[in-house]
């Protein structure tokens, strides 16, 4: 699963729009998840965390730090998709969210849920920047990115 398909111009939209978000990574981690669980409310049962938890989400104290998390991580891997020809999550952090993705009953359909709402959360977050190019760039960047998790999502041993 190599990075190609993803190009300069591709690379220099996502680095260009990941720079001005950034410093709010952690507001728009946050309503990256906002988003995921408003377009599939079901998926709240995947997140431990969330299972039974009955405070708000902005309350949530393992959301926040999730989120964002996992909001950096994506773009990042993004960022630096075309300069390593591949995705660049170390290859144990890979197997353990492979791992993590199958035991909590992760489905092909769920990464189009979180492309979505990835989509949506960057085009809130720079209207000004957004194009048809940068949504395929980003879109190419998800995939890539999922495609990877989801070769590792089999049983731990």
């Amino acid at each position: 699963m190599e990075g190609k398909g993803f190009t300069e111009e591709q690379e220099a939209l996502v680095v260009k729009s990941w720079n001005e978000m950034k410093r709010n990574s952690q507001e728009l981690g946050l309503k990256f998840f906002k988003k995921i669980l408003e377009i599939a409310p079901a998926a709240q049962q995947l997140f431990s965390f969330l299972k039974d938890s009955t405070v708000p989400l902005g309350e949530n104290p393992k959301l926040k730090p999730h989120a964002m998390a996992v909001f950096v991580m994506t773009c990042e891997s993004a960022v630096q998709l075309r300069k390593a020809g591949k995705v660049t999550v170390r290859e144990s952090n890979l197997k353990r969210l492979g791992a993590t993705h199958f035991k909590a009953g992760v489905t092909a359909e769920h990464f189009e849920v979180t492309k979505l709402a990835l989509l949506e959360t960057i085009k809130e977050a720079v209207p000004e920047m957004w194009s048809p190019a940068m949504k395929n760039a980003w879109e190419e960047a998800h995939d890539q990115l999922a495609e990877a998790i989801k070769s590792e999502m089999k049983p731990s041993d």
